[in-house]
């Protein structure tokens, strides 16, 4: 499983997930309160473009918030 590092740097051990906003997909951390980081610099047109970087691990990682 990967971790979001962002969300590892402000004490949060949550998993990566695609997930959505109005500027497409992404791949960020979630709590049970909702998106807490994006940690991916790209925002994909289609869920399965997300999904296809994550498992392959073809993104960039955002350096900060």
């Amino acid at each position: 499983m990967v971790y979001g590092r962002l969300a590892l740097s402000n004490g949060k051990k949550l998993p990566l997930e695609v997930l959505r906003s109005n500027a497409g997909y992404y791949l960020g951390t979630m709590t049970e309160n909702g998106p807490f980081t994006r940690e991916s610099e790209e925002y994909f047109r289609k869920e399965e473009q997300a999904r296809h970087a994550l498992a392959n691990g073809q993104w960039t990682q955002k350096e900060y918030l």
